[in-house]
């Protein structure tokens, strides 16, 4: 009620008596209001001693904090939950955690120029957002397995599938195409290019062959049809006999009433 009452003092002590003047600039609204405020500031109260300047010097100001030292910027929380791959997603870009997080949820803050990570009110992380599609890898989160298959490039894994055949080549390079970050691509690869040394280039050629055409991308697939000897069987191919369209099976509306 107070403070409606005090709208209503302003409107009438100072825009009501401006409202026939005509001004060309906020300054010159700013200057005028500027003088009248300070007017009304020192107009005594009819029911309590002082004004409202003194009331404010004794009550308000001594209540009043610093301004912070930074403007306020705005943050954006949010749970997340560690991937398999040791990353979160946060607005189609990932950042890695260390790799003991997995399974766990953090909680992310998110400001314009950093993306800092959370779990059980300490930080476990803190990375520089990214403001693109892509994936954000500290080498120190990484597991002991995947710091060592930092090593490895895209360009050596082909190679080395090249060298073994044109299937194995087309299998490693949908593997390093559908992975988000490399080093998930790399142990699955890794893994595939390591028959090599138990199985003839000619049969995991074969092998990734079948792969290929069926859509088997995981490595335990491959490694299931050199150990099931598929890869050695002829190509067949069934043929579907076409039935007739005509033939004493086939009835018209006529047969139905």
């Amino acid at each position: 009620m107070k403070a409606e009452v005090g709208v209503q003092i302003v409107e009438r002590w100072i825009l009501a008596r401006l409202r026939h003047h005509s001004f060309f600039s906020l300054a010159e609204v700013n200057q005028c209001i500027r003088a009248l405020l300070a007017e009304l500031n020192e107009k005594p109260f009819k029911q309590l001693p002082g004004n409202r300047r003194q009331a404010f010097e004794q009550l308000d100001r001594p209540a009043l904090r610093p301004l912070p030292n930074h403007p306020y910027r705005y943050v954006e929380i949010k749970p997340v939950k560690v991937d398999s791959d040791y990353h979160i997603q946060y607005q189609q870009h990932h950042y890695s955690v260390p790799h003991q997080y997995v399974g766990e949820t953090l909680e992310l803050h998110a400001s314009e120029h950093l993306v800092t990570l959370y779990f059980r009110k300490r930080v476990v992380a803190s990375h520089p957002r990214r403001h693109r599609p892509g994936t954000t890898t500290e080498a120190g989160h990484m597991p002991k397995r995947h710091q060592k298959q930092q090593q490895w490039t895209p360009g050596r894994l082909k190679n080395w599938a090249k060298d073994i055949g044109p299937e194995v080549q087309a299998w490693v390079a949908e593997q390093l195409a559908a992975k988000a970050h490399p080093e998930q691509a790399y142990r699955v690869c890794l893994g595939l290019l390591n028959l090599s040394r138990d199985y003839p280039a000619e049969r995991l050629d074969a092998a990734c062959g079948i792969a290929n055409r069926e859509g088997l991308i995981r490595l335990k697939q491959v490694k299931l049809i050199l150990l099931s000897n598929r890869d050695r069987l002829p190509e067949t191919l069934s043929v579907q006999a076409e039935l007739p369209l005509q033939h004493e099976n086939t009835r018209g509306p006529h047969s139905f009433h």
